[in-house]
């Protein structure tokens, strides 16, 4: 026996699913100049921390930006001193105050130079020897490694892309039946072995039908579980608000008798049985609208036994 809940949530039935991550979770690792990869410390499916060394590249690159670095810094050197002994002149009106103008835009393109070349340095982490190292810019699991020691790399390729496997996503086949059912915010649970399960809910829903399934596809979003990888195909449930309260029991509880859904309340006396509306109803579990109150229990097996003793069949 079990005891029938409160239930404000119809089943609408289950369809197929396929687990997948969301847009956000992929983020590709890309190396800011042409090179080749010294060193390689990682492999393919192998979970990596924000920040962790993926592989050193060597470029000549970085080089060639140090030298113009040292170049720039030189030239505002001297652009300085030279702004400085012209203005001094022109407070003086030895020479015309123009002269000074033309000094101080010199400093500000030389100082411009130097910005420019610290910064694409800095950014790509290389050393002066041209060496950048490649890390992994979330924590999560690298999908594709596309390079290997000795290899070369160039700035419009992705030598690793990192996902972030905490995130999951749901693709559903919507059966054409349900297609005006469900809507954005609808739950949507995932059983899993051994554990309760998954819950998520929609955000999107197709607009049109393939006429070959007879189907449209709606996207869910879900809460992280490691007994879900992306891929997996799954079978998900999907839950809508009834308009009035009712009761939820196993399905195995309600059996039919003539044409109508019944099931065995216990009572002080034993068993009675009662006629109950099935709301929703999926192969686990049933919601009733009417013919049962939650806290009564009732019968989930021996129901042909049931019948027999109190003259339903």
């Amino acid at each position: 026996m079990v005891s029938a809940v409160a239930s404000s949530d119809i089943a609408l039935g289950t369809v197929p699913a396929t687990v997948t991550l969301p847009p956000e979770a992929r983020v590709a690792v890309t190396a800011p100049f042409t090179g080749s990869v010294i060193r390689l410390f990682v492999v393919s499916g192998q979970a990596v921390r924000q920040g962790q060394a993926l592989a050193i590249v060597r470029s000549r690159e970085p080089v060639q930006y140090g030298a113009e670095l040292a170049r720039a810094r030189a030239r505002l050197d001297l652009a300085q001193a030279t702004a400085a002994r012209t203005g001094q002149l022109a407070r003086e009106g030895i020479i015309a105050g123009a002269r000074g103008d033309e000094a101080q835009s010199a400093v500000r393109q030389a100082q411009v130079d130097v910005a420019e070349n610290a910064r694409v340095l800095n950014q790509s982490g290389a050393n002066a020897s041209g060496e950048m190292t490649l890390r992994a810019p979330i924590t999560g699991r690298l999908a594709m490694v596309n390079v290997q020691t000795g290899g070369p790399v160039d700035g419009m390729t992705a030598p690793f892309v990192v996902e972030n496997t905490s995130a999951l996503m749901l693709d559903l086949q919507l059966p054409e039946r349900l297609a005006n059912s469900v809507f954005p915010g609808m739950i949507v649970e995932v059983p899993v072995p051994g554990g309760e399960p998954v819950r998520g809910s929609i955000i999107s829903v197709g607009g049109t039908i393939d006429p070959v399934t007879r189907s449209l596809l709606a996207k869910a979003r879900l809460d992280t579980s490691p007994a879900l990888v992306s891929g997996k195909t799954v079978t998900a449930l999907l839950k809508g608000k009834s308009p009035t309260s009712g009761t939820s029991i196993p399905a195995a509880a309600v059996t039919r008798i003539g044409d109508k859904d019944v099931v065995f309340v216990r009572t002080s006396k034993g068993f009675e049985q009662r006629d109950v509306t099935v709301a929703s109803r999926t192969s686990d579990q049933a919601v009733l609208s009417t013919g049962l109150k939650p806290g009564e229990k009732v019968a989930t097996s021996g129901l042909s036994e049931l019948k027999v003793i109190l003259g339903g069949e």
